[in-house]
């Protein structure tokens, strides 16, 4: 199932790691995931989201405030009853976590190229095979999962359609152009709207769009550091001033905010 981001061949179990057959070898850290990424694959020191980045999306997620988007994943992913899956992208790992609890007789694996958010990941469901490793050399044989999600995470169309078995699918959730609207009408002085369907314009020949719901709810976000953990998690709290961040952070009433999420199935046909 593993292979090996050097040279694509089968990656075997040795002592505390993996090996291929060339003998690349890649150990498997303390914390119980695996480091396939290769350092002449990364583009920066240490890439991806950063530990206070990690940090405020894990403190954000473990209050609940998304509890419905992880279960309705959850819920979508049993109804498939995939023998293999994946999680591309999977952060911290809370919605991984949970695809763990709704699929228990199926291999789970799970990447993400932010070592800091797989170091944390790992701790949440320790049966599942965390790695960090790149979405463009995701580090697993062809045709060997069943299912695959992406949630909140840039996708590789080409590579996911190569992991991808004949009547496997995808599962994409990603925000609508009224996620977070009240947050993004504070932070920006103009909020550009974008179509909610203008990925299906990348989605290759040989996938075909099966399944898409949306999911909306409002939260009320009365916690001061709640509101500063959801502006620390997104990009939009990066991109805004101090000033309009300390005017959703501080501002003595609760922040009430619409959460908007689409849900896209995409089966290979061949």
């Amino acid at each position: 199932m593993l292979a090996c981001p050097l040279c694509q061949a089968a990656l075997t179990q040795l002592d505390n790691g993996v090996v291929c057959p060339a003998g690349h070898r890649f150990d498997r850290a303390r914390q119980g995931y695996l480091n396939l990424l290769p350092v002449q694959h990364k583009n920066s020191r240490d890439p991806g989201d950063n530990q206070a980045m990690v940090e405020a999306r894990r403190a954000f997620l473990d209050a609940g405030h998304y509890a419905p988007v992880a279960q309705r994943l959850a819920q979508l992913a049993a109804e498939r009853e995939p023998a293999t899956w994946l999680d591309i992208g999977c952060g911290e790992g809370y919605y991984t976590a949970q695809l763990g609890e709704a699929l228990p007789k199926a291999a789970g694996y799970a990447l993400d190229i932010s070592r800091e958010a797989v170091k944390r990941a790992c701790r949440r469901a320790p049966e599942i095979t965390w790695m960090v490793a790149s979405m463009a050399r995701v580090p697993l044989a062809d045709a060997s999962c069943q299912f695959i999600a992406s949630v909140f995470s840039p996708l590789d169309w080409d590579e996911a359609q190569r992991l991808l078995s004949p009547g496997g699918g995808l599962m994409r959730v990603g925000p609508t152009s009224g996620h977070l609207m009240e947050l993004r009408e504070v932070l920006y002085d103009e909020v550009r709207p974008y179509a909610d369907d203008k990925h299906l314009a990348l989605v290759p020949e040989g996938m075909v769009h099966a399944h898409s719901e949306t999911l909306a709810f409002r939260l009320s976000l009365a916690d001061r550091g709640a509101r500063a953990d959801l502006l620390a998690m997104t990009p939009h709290g990066w991109r805004a001033s101090a000033e309009k961040r300390a005017r959703v952070i501080e501002q003595p009433e609760p922040f009430e905010v619409t959460v908007s999420m689409r849900y896209d199935y995409f089966l290979r046909q061949h």
